[in-house]
């Protein structure tokens, strides 16, 4: 009897999820790895949801500021064989005109995230440009994340770090994003916010790097982390050619990538994260009900400048 009103019930839902019109987004993101990093996952995320659909397509590249984007796009116009994105195959000004985009997204590169003296006049060129070649696309800010504590720039006692700590970052970074989205009216999609509140809601798990000195691991052991930032792999010393451990302290792991999905997910789509259905299979249920509802207050609770005024 448990099982035919379990059926009967997801059946219900099945039918309601039917009936309810399907709400498709076609997203264009100007970035870099940061913006890379939500791909696979946002189109997991949705693609659970028959309510909703995803294209999203990148003109990003490693690394890459919102003054190098501007440089690009300036160039392309001067000459028009210059595409420096899609594998060198297309511009700007071709990914633009390529689709009538829902969204257009913008940030600039993480290492130069916090200083907002880095923005400008970049970014209201950048602006400018989308609103000239896809004047029907919302342009949205995605709000980048502070690196794992681990990092040695974001070391107080570091004499060639940033002279910020890891909260240090995230305040610097958020300010920056919020004065160009005041300037411009700009939606965010609050990335940063979500990872930090992962971080708070962690209290004494949060462990940025264990073990803190890992020059002694052999490979395959890799150090661990409980950050929804921090990568650890092995690879070869270019120089010497013997096994070398690379720490990647900026990017998103899985959790984090999941995270930062779920806050795309309902900031683009409206939809309630915590109801989302996918799971990846390589993080904790736990670990999942957290990034949910880490994303869920992120989106609710973000000073957007159209709930500020």
């Amino acid at each position: 009897m448990k099982r035919l009103v379990i059926a009967a019930a997801m059946l219900c839902s099945a039918l309601l999820a039917a009936d309810e019109p399907v709400k498709e987004i076609k997203i264009l993101t100007i970035g870099n790895s940061f913006a890379n990093s939500v791909m696979v996952s946002l189109r997991q995320v949705v693609g659970a949801d028959p309510s909703c659909k995803v294209k999203i397509v990148g003109a990003n590249l490693g690394g890459c500021s919102l003054e190098r984007h501007w440089d690009n796009y300036a160039k392309s116009e001067k000459d028009p064989e210059f595409k420096p994105y899609a594998g060198k195959k297309k511009s700007l000004q071709d990914l633009l005109a390529e689709d009538k985009w829902d969204i257009v997204t913008i940030q600039q590169a993480s290492r130069l995230s916090w200083n907002p003296e880095s923005y400008q006049p970049f970014a209201d060129d950048l602006i400018a440009a989308v609103r000239k070649l896809a004047p029907s696309a919302e342009i949205v800010i995605q709000q980048t994340w502070s690196y794992n504590a681990g990092d040695r720039k974001l070391k107080l006692d570091n004499p060639k770090g940033w002279k910020i700590d890891q909260t240090g970052m995230y305040e610097k970074l958020t300010d920056a994003y919020l004065q160009l989205a005041k300037k411009h009216k700009l939606r965010v999609i609050p990335t940063g916010d979500a990872v930090q509140l992962y971080r708070k809601a962690m209290g004494d798990k949060l462990v940025a790097i264990e073990p803190a000195d890992a020059s002694g691991l052999q490979k395959p052991e890799l150090p661990k982390t409980t950050d929804v930032a921090g990568n650890f792999s092995w690879g070869k010393d270019k120089k010497t050619g013997e096994d070398k451990l690379h720490y990647d302290y900026a990017h998103l792991n899985a959790r984090g990538r999941y995270l930062q999905a779920l806050v795309w997910y309902a900031e683009l789509f409206g939809k309630d994260p915590e109801k989302s259905t996918f799971v990846p299979k390589n993080i904790t249920p736990e670990e999942a009900a957290l990034c949910r509802k880490c994303a869920a207050e992120a989106v609710k609770n973000f000073p957007q400048v159209n709930k500020a005024e």
